[in-house]
């Protein structure tokens, strides 16, 4: 059976900083960032390469940040 493997991109621009997808992420691979944007807020960041593509934090993103991808690996 074919494995899904996922990738999330962040705008990071767009991004406020309140921390909603962070807690929403089953496998915690995003953090906040130790800089900030040009809006002035620490913004999100993915800070490890285990996402499942399961779209937790682009549903509870209130700016649209999250562009999610989706692939099968064999």
């Amino acid at each position: 059976m074919a494995k899904i493997k996922g990738d999330v991109v962040i705008d990071q621009e767009l991004c406020k900083g309140c921390g909603l997808c962070i807690e929403a992420c089953p496998t915690k691979i995003l953090a906040f960032s130790t800089e900030v944007n040009q809006k002035g807020y620490l913004y999100a960041t993915k800070i490890e390469d285990n996402c499942t593509g399961c779209s937790s934090c682009a549903t509870v993103c209130p700016d649209v940040c999250f562009t999610v991808y989706r692939k099968k690996v064999n």
